[in-house]
């Protein structure tokens, strides 16, 4: 087993202002994808400025931290919010939906696209390689917060996380998700993304691969309390979710290379 790393979620405290470790996951995760965006502006569209990129990523910023925050409260603990509104607000106690922030990104990128004469699929396929670096950091978030962990087990590398009641050794299901969702999919999405590919098939391998991560780590996470598995003593909110990911995403793989050339490479 090894021993949980005590990390106080709170990674800087001046006065009554205290900055969470969570929040700053956050930033990292939008300022390295609106450094990576700017590599590869150029290849994107080479009318495109910095100013207009920095658009691009504010607004859908705001759809993942917006989507993010009522995803959970939709999909995961509805009663809760309701008893008590404010509890929406305390976002640096952790509470976010991936689906809801990509349903939040989604509807970013139709307005922005609208606006700056670009198709939804144009700005998604964009986008979709730097997602994973938010999600990874959003992981480690996780970790730092000993939030979302995993089931009991007795594998060497099991962790007592110490918001556990039971004090468990567990699965760090976390890091999964962050080796997983984070590095795995970042090097399969930019590798894919570095030859001329049709638009919608790099949307098409992100909402593929990360339905399958996720649905697998699910295996050995512990579902929400409040909603606890929904069928077969094994299937969660999470998995359901995921379903029509990689539905999607396959659809759109076999539509893209169906109906459309290959479009240029967008890589540095």
């Amino acid at each position: 087993m090894l021993p949980y790393p005590q990390i106080d979620p709170v990674a800087l405290a001046i006065g009554p202002l205290k900055i969470h470790w969570y929040g700053l996951m956050y930033l990292i995760g939008i300022g390295g994808a609106w450094w990576l965006a700017s590599r590869r502006l150029n290849r994107f569209d080479p009318t495109w400025t910095k100013e207009k990129l920095s658009d691009m990523v504010f607004w859908m910023s705001m759809g993942v931290i917006v989507g993010g925050r009522l995803g959970y409260v939709l999909f995961y603990d509805l009663s809760a919010y309701i008893a008590n509104p404010l509890l929406i607000f305390e976002v640096w106690k952790g509470g976010m939906s991936f689906h809801g922030g990509f349903i939040g990104v989604m509807l970013a990128a139709l307005w922005f696209g609208k606006k700056n004469d670009k198709s939804f699929f144009q700005l998604m396929d964009f986008v979709a390689p730097m997602v994973p670096i938010g999600l990874g950091a959003g992981r480690i978030g996780n970790f730092i917060n000993a939030e979302l962990w995993g089931k009991a087990t007795d594998v060497p590398w099991a962790m007592v996380f110490p918001t556990d009641p039971a004090q468990l050794a567990r699965h760090p299901s976390q890091l999964y998700q962050f080796a997983l969702e984070g590095v795995a999919l970042f090097a399969i999405l930019w590798l894919f993304s570095r030859k001329p590919r049709p638009t919608m098939a790099v949307s098409g391998m992100f909402a593929l691969f990360y339905g399958i991560f996720r649905f697998i780590v699910e295996f050995v996470r512990v579902p929400d309390a409040q909603l606890g598995y929904l069928a077969w003593n094994w299937l969660t909110m999470g998995q359901v979710l995921c379903v029509p990911m990689i539905v999607g995403g396959l659809f759109l793989i076999w539509l893209a290379y169906r109906r459309a050339p290959a479009a240029p490479a967008a890589a540095v």
